[in-house]
């Protein structure tokens, strides 16, 4: 029997523990502090087991995964040095930066015991083990992070467990990987807080940019909404790597201001142009670091009950919907309706029944 402990059983911590809990040969144990959080992962029978106790979780564990948050790694490694673990234990973590906890790992002296770093590029807006789900990271990209010293069959023995999840694994440098993350998730979290905390200032003095700012706006600058806590960590870990792409990204606004200031038609064409190449050229159907949302838009007539009669047709059929939004009715004319889904699957359904009802759908 292959035991794995994972400390920290909530979005992704459970949605880990659902990919292995009932697959032959694997028992799935939970860990965390809080009794209620304990009693919580085994009445929704996400682990096999649970407990509030460091050293009952890790005893047995040929597999430790430490699903908290970045600023906490360093003394869950600690406190786990500390102790007796199985030899041939394999430690991993499912933090968004890399290159610290490498640090902090490869900083200890381990018994037989090997860290690899782990980045699942999944998530979702919800939160808690109440949003976890087996099918989190399938299609997503599971970056994994080893020193020289780690054994390549390690690896491979993490690999071969991570299988159930269905993600693509990609192994790489934890110093390419922070610096990949950094340009593709950390950055534009700072550059959505900034632009949503800027208009939120012009707002003060006149409170249409709150009223205008609503729809394609607030899309955009979704995830500014993020976990305050979690980003301070993530930020301040990857701290070196933002400053320099902030410097980068200054630079680049610094040529936007240059291109206005000679009224330089050609140049600000030159750049949308380019950027829709690249853009145009990215999978639409792949995860990646940043989740997805799953939107569709319904020309709907105005007439009583349309909302309804959508909802309760999907309903029937089993899609959930995680929100519906009328971004445009007026007497008379016809409106549009947003119809947003958690998964890729339920938004694929959804597009096949409204078709089949004669519905024009388009995203």
């Amino acid at each position: 029997m292959t035991t794995v402990a994972i400390f920290g059983v909530g979005l992704i911590g459970g949605s880990l523990a659902l990919c292995w809990k009932g697959k032959p040969g694997l028992h799935v144990i939970g860990h965390s502090n809080n009794p209620a959080s304990v009693d919580k992962y085994l009445k929704r029978n996400v682990v096999d087991a649970a407990t509030t106790s460091m050293e009952e979780a890790a005893r047995d564990a040929d597999f430790i995964f430490l699903c908290v948050p970045v600023g906490c790694l360093e003394d869950y490694l600690s406190k786990l040095n500390a102790m007796r673990l199985k030899p041939g234990c394999i430690i991993s973590d499912v933090g968004s930066t890399k290159r610290t906890v490498m640090d902090a790992a490869s900083a200890m002296q381990w018994d037989q015991v090997y860290f690899i770093g782990g980045h699942p590029m999944a998530g979702k807006e919800q939160s808690g083990v109440e949003a976890a789900s087996s099918h989190l990271f399938e299609n997503a990209f599971y970056v994994l992070t080893s020193d020289d010293s780690t054994p390549v069959q390690e690896v491979e023995r993490l690999e071969q467990l991570l299988t159930h999840t269905r993600a693509h694994i990609v192994k790489m440098a934890p110093s390419q990987h922070d610096d990949i993350v950094g340009a593709v998730s950390h950055l534009p979290h700072v550059i959505a807080v900034a632009l949503v905390n800027q208009i939120a200032e012009y707002n003060t003095d006149n409170d249409h940019y709150e009223r205008l700012a609503a729809g394609g706006f607030r899309d955009i600058t979704r995830i500014a909404s993020s976990d305050p806590i979690i980003w301070r960590d993530i930020l301040l870990n990857n701290r070196s790597v933002v400053l320099r792409l902030l410097q980068d990204w200054k630079k680049r606004t610094d040529q936007f201001i240059d291109l206005l200031t000679k009224e330089d038609g050609d140049g600000i064409e030159a750049e949308f142009v380019n950027a829709g190449s690249f853009r145009d050229a990215l999978p639409e159907r792949r995860k990646g670091v940043i989740h997805s949302t799953y939107d569709v838009y319904v020309d709907v007539p105005d007439h009583p009950g349309v909302v309804g009669e959508i909802a309760g047709q999907l309903g029937s059929r089993q899609i959930n919907l995680s929100n519906i939004h009328i971004m445009e009715s007026r007497l008379d004319v016809p409106g549009v309706m947003r119809l947003s889904f958690r998964e890729e699957e339920q938004l694929d359904r959804a597009v096949e029944v409204l078709k089949e009802l004669g519905y024009s759908v388009h995203f």
